[in-house]
């Protein structure tokens, strides 16, 4: 009977320990990981900023182009309705084409 109740007392401090546990197995996982070596990373780096830097200049210019078209909407100029329409229907065309590659 002693030797069941240490069973049960060992069992518990093993269950109290998950903590202990979780780092014990994280650090042991992070240990398997390759690092990318320091060259690596800079290029990677790189071409995020390059990326991100670019999105940006297509985003402000996207941002430019839908601004100069709304003015022109709202002062009523029978050119930016034109416009309007045909980058409306463009931008519908796109969406059933992107729809119909996405089922194939």
């Amino acid at each position: 009977m002693a030797g069941d109740e240490k069973k049960s007392k060992n069992e518990k401090v093993r269950k109290d320990n998950a903590i202990v546990r979780y780092i014990r197995d994280t650090s042991t996982e992070l240990k398997k990981v390759r690092w990318p070596s320091r060259k690596d990373t800079w290029m990677l780096t790189r071409i995020v900023l390059v990326v991100t830097f670019g999105m940006a200049i297509f985003l402000g210019a996207l941002d430019w182009v839908f601004v100069w078209l709304l003015r022109g909407v709202v002062s009523q100029s029978i050119l930016f309705y034109v416009l309007a329409a045909v980058l409306a229907g463009g931008i519908a065309a796109a969406a059933i084409l992107i729809g119909r590659g996405e089922e194939v």
